[in-house]
């Protein structure tokens, strides 16, 4: 399981702060307490700020968090000039969030294709969020026909479909669950994703919902989470989920964990 860390976000009042500010100390606490997590892929990058000054604002993030983790960056903007700008001062190859088949999002594809990157793939369509499964279903399926026809590979891509808050809809998780079920039937070598807190969001004790989904969500097929690494319980439901399904062998990954304090001990 990988998890693209989320919690340098411009959206987020103190990290909008210290981007305005250029509290390269505070970014970099964030970057390293990210990065130490064994699961985490990525570190996202997402300035949040106005286009004319997106692009320097990506870039001097870029360099603030690889002055503090090896860890590659995942450059969080729908803004083409800005992913230019930063694409040129990374020193790992990075993860590009996101392409989709929505028209602001068209001149993306060529900077993937370009820079062979990974890339956050959404479920989205040419007029937003699909209202169906089988509108979700339909527009990955369109968006890995131009892809290929680009030469993207389906095994750069992170396909995200797109998780609703199930305050909105009772069935949305069930939904969610088929969609990942169904997607890795048809694009067996695509990894999935999504923003694990979507799921919750409107809800009381939204802790409790991210955990069980995150489980359920892997156990359908998901293998990447954009969500907060340094919470304990979306670190030790992964641990605990890759057990059960197989996926750490000799238990390993789970009894190191144990044995380095990740999880509480029982009194």
């Amino acid at each position: 399981m990988k998890i693209i860390a989320e919690k340098i976000n411009g959206t987020r009042k103190r990290v909008a702060q210290a981007i305005q500010e250029r509290d390269a100390a505070f970014i970099q606490n964030l970057a390293r307490e990210q990065a130490a997590v064994s699961h985490t892929a990525w570190v996202d990058a997402n300035a949040g700020t106005a286009p004319q000054r997106e692009p320097d604002d990506l870039i001097w993030l870029v360099e603030t968090i690889q002055s503090a983790t090896d860890k590659p960056i995942a450059l969080d903007s729908a803004n083409p000039k800005a992913l230019e700008a930063a694409i040129k001062v990374v020193k790992t190859k990075p993860m590009i969030n996101s392409i989709s088949l929505e028209p602001g999002r068209r001149d993306i594809f060529p900077i993937v294709a370009e820079h062979d990157c990974p890339t956050v793939a959404l479920a989205s369509g040419e007029k937003g969020l699909p209202k169906t499964q089988e509108e979700c279903l339909d527009n990955i399926a369109r968006l890995l026909e131009k892809t290929r026809s680009m030469g993207i590979r389906d095994s750069n891509l992170y396909v995200d479909p797109l998780a609703m808050t199930i305050g909105s809809g009772i069935q949305n998780g069930l939904i969610f669950f088929d969609s990942v079920r169904e997607i890795r039937r048809r694009f067996p070598e695509v990894h999935i994703t999504c923003g694990l807190s979507n799921i919750s969001f409107g809800l009381p004790a939204r802790t409790y919902i991210n955990r069980v989904f995150l489980a359920l969500s892997m156990q359908a097929g998901m293998d990447c989470a954009i969500c907060d690494p340094n919470n304990h319980d979306i670190q030790t439901t992964i641990l605990a989920t890759e057990l059960l399904l197989a996926k750490d062998k000799h238990c390993l990954n789970y009894t190191r964990a144990f044995r380095a304090g990740v999880f509480n001990k029982p009194v």
